[in-house]
């Protein structure tokens, strides 16, 4: 672990919330723009960014979200309701996913290419922390309490588990082969973890830090290297999850207390980034070989219609709560 500063940051005092606009933003990594997918399912604008736009996060008031470009060394924040460009955090080398800390003030970014997982002041722009990982870290994830932050190497087959209090990685999980993203239990009790070559998700005990279980995924017709886990959403009852299974072009529903895949839904071709609406009845899955965000009914578990949106769709950030 490379510590490179250390500042006191207060908790966020209780914000008001910027006005919801209703939108879904798609960050488009090939086409370097962001698409914005109004209410009724049509892209309303089409946004020039940065080069290879990735991962997305709401500021603090979500008045404005985090871009990481991957390509530029950047995190730049644009504005949620005109989507002008607000600010930047320069040197961030190939930022890839982030978390943003409960205090609203700080990032952990995962960085592709240095192997490392860094920290940022949003405010300042300042670099506060280095933790190194294994190699090409993508998914990161903080607790409620902003104590741990989980940053999965998708080549090393590892979840790191970073101390944010003591400014140090305290355990080194192993997983199934391509660690990719995570999500967490609504008690957070459990961390879950997509496997994207393993086909599977792994269940990771928070307490223990220990695998406890995992999840294997194979849709009728499909040998396992076809199925590719990635995005992961459990719902706020802790009831059901949605895996994107990538190169499957399908979306698994979970029964999370059963352990099992209730069903698939056929979607768009390599199905990657997820999005869940406020009262949970949308799905969004950003397609990156098919260039399209397919909406899928949660009652119904069916898909009801797919937006084109740019080249190589990665992420979806909603704005409705």
């Amino acid at each position: 672990m490379k510590y490179c500063a250390s500042i006191a940051i207060l908790a966020w005092p209780h914000l008001l919330l910027a006005e919801a606009t209703g939108h879904a933003i798609v960050s488009n990594e090939k086409s370097n723009t962001l698409s914005i997918i109004s209410k009724d399912y049509e892209v309303v604008r089409t946004i020039e960014t940065c080069a290879r736009p990735r991962g997305m996060h709401f500021n603090a008031d979500r008045s404005g979200f985090f871009v990481a470009c991957g390509d530029d060394d950047l995190i730049v924040l644009h504005d949620s309701n005109s989507f002008d460009l607000l600010d930047q955090i320069t040197d961030v080398s190939a930022p890839q996913t982030f978390d943003l800390h409960p205090d609203g003030r700080r990032l952990v970014v995962s960085n592709e290419e240095d192997a490392v997982a860094s920290v940022y002041d949003v405010e300042s722009g300042e670099l506060l922390a280095e933790f190194e990982t294994g190699y090409e870290p993508e998914g990161v994830i903080i607790t409620s309490d902003g104590r741990i932050a989980f940053v999965a190497s998708e080549a090393a087959n590892l979840v790191h588990v970073i101390d944010l209090e003591a400014n140090a990685i305290i355990a080194d999980i192993l997983v199934d082969t391509r660690p990719r993203r995570f999500a967490l239990s609504p008690d957070e009790s459990e961390l879950w973890v997509s496997a994207e070559l393993a086909a599977s998700v792994n269940i990771i005990d928070v307490a223990t830090l220990k695998k406890v279980g995992d999840i294997l995924f194979l849709p009728d017709g499909l040998r396992g290297e076809q199925v590719t886990p990635v995005d992961v959403m459990i719902t706020k009852d802790g009831q059901r999850a949605y895996v994107a299974l990538g190169r499957a072009n399908r979306v698994a529903v979970v029964d999370v207390p059963g352990r099992s895949v209730i069903e698939y839904i056929l979607v768009g071709k390599r199905a990657w980034g997820l999005a869940l609406s406020d009262d949970e009845t949308t799905l969004y899955v950003a397609n990156g070989l098919s260039d399209d965000v397919t909406i899928i009914d949660t009652e119904r578990m069916k898909a009801v219609t797919s937006v084109p949106v740019g080249h190589v769709p990665y992420d979806v950030l909603l704005d409705d709560r």
